[in-house]
């Protein structure tokens, strides 16, 4: 970032309060999940605070006073210091902003359009994270087991939902009691990415897991995966709704499985990379994934040149 745009700082701080219903951050956040605010408040912040040198948050920055010069060079720090995934969630944030702030008339539509005509980074089209092995997540499981107590099997449901699931952590935790149908493996998820419904299936070993944790939770309504205290306890209500919880559980389980380091979201990429390997169709992984695009789903294909160089081999001249 350029001098040129720190000596600017104080020009784009709003000098005065504006109610939530005007100010364009407050706005476009109020349209996303509470999964997606907390991420997207988190990038509007950083790009606030790229702006002004540290001075402003997101909403203490004037966005409407934000021009092409600003956002470009918003680009260019972030594309130097961030992966291009990570780049391309900030600029969707940077622009969404900016589309509230003109709908709201503090921007000029001139200087609007050329505020936003950003390109978004071009990554190497590798993906992050890894798939589990077979034997991975055999040794997260049969550690819960072997450990025992009510906390282990809470972890062993939540291993087998994620990974027969495919589900988000920001999902698992919105689950509650009547949105499994033990009889039918039929998981509901009411709220997932966008506020789209979509139902899973679990296996018979992965509702047994869950019965097993339904043992000892009750039979109670309320949030299916619940905290635990020390002494075995089970508190019932949901964990936290961006699902941090989850990625501490799961991190904990690792470590104590000796098994490498990997996010609850590795689980996603293990369902639909395996689902894909086991010769299903990539809509219907889309679908249980709730991916937006199948072109998502399709980013978890393993099986590489082999599989196109027999699909080839199956050509004929005549």
């Amino acid at each position: 970032m350029s001098y040129l745009l720190y000596s600017q700082a104080a020009q784009l701080k709003l000098h005065e309060p504006v109610p939530v219903t005007l100010h364009p951050a407050a706005v476009y956040l109020s349209s996303l999940s509470e999964g997606s605010r907390r991420s997207m408040l988190s990038s509007l912040n950083a790009i606030a605070r790229l702006l002004t040198e540290g001075e402003c948050d997101a909403f203490s920055l004037d966005w409407s006073k934000l021009r092409y010069h600003h956002t470009a060079a918003v680009r260019t720090a972030l594309k130097q210091r961030l992966a291009p995934t990570t780049t391309n969630k900030m600029l969707v944030a940077l622009r969404r902003v900016l589309t509230e702030a003109y709908r709201l008339d503090l921007i000029e539509a001139s200087d609007y359009h050329k505020a936003v005509d950003l390109a978004n980074v071009k990554g190497t089209g590798k993906l992050r994270g890894r798939a589990l092995s077979t034997n991975e997540i055999e040794s997260l499981i049969d550690c819960c087991y072997e450990q025992g107590g009510a906390i282990a099997i809470r972890d062993a449901a939540v291993i087998a939902i994620l990974r027969c699931g495919g589900i988000r952590r920001q999902e698992i935790v919105q689950l509650n009691l009547d949105d499994l149908d033990l009889a039918t493996g039929e998981l509901t998820i009411h709220r997932g990415k966008g506020g789209k419904f979509r139902l899973v299936y679990l296996t018979t070993e992965a509702i047994s897991m869950i019965k097993d944790w339904l043992e000892i939770r009750g039979d109670l309504p309320g949030a299916l995966i619940c905290p635990v205290n020390k002494g075995g306890k089970v508190i019932l209500r949901h964990f936290a709704s961006d699902g941090d919880g989850i990625y501490k559980l799961v991190k904990a389980r690792a470590m104590i499985a000796s098994v490498k380091h990997f996010s609850p979201h590795d689980f996603r990429r293990t369902f639909c990379s395996d689902l894909l390997a086991e010769g299903e169709d990539v809509f219907t992984v889309q679908e249980l994934a709730g991916h937006a695009s199948p072109a998502t789903t399709a980013k978890y294909d393993r099986r590489g040149e082999g599989r196109k160089r027999r699909a080839v081999k199956r050509l004929k001249f005549r």
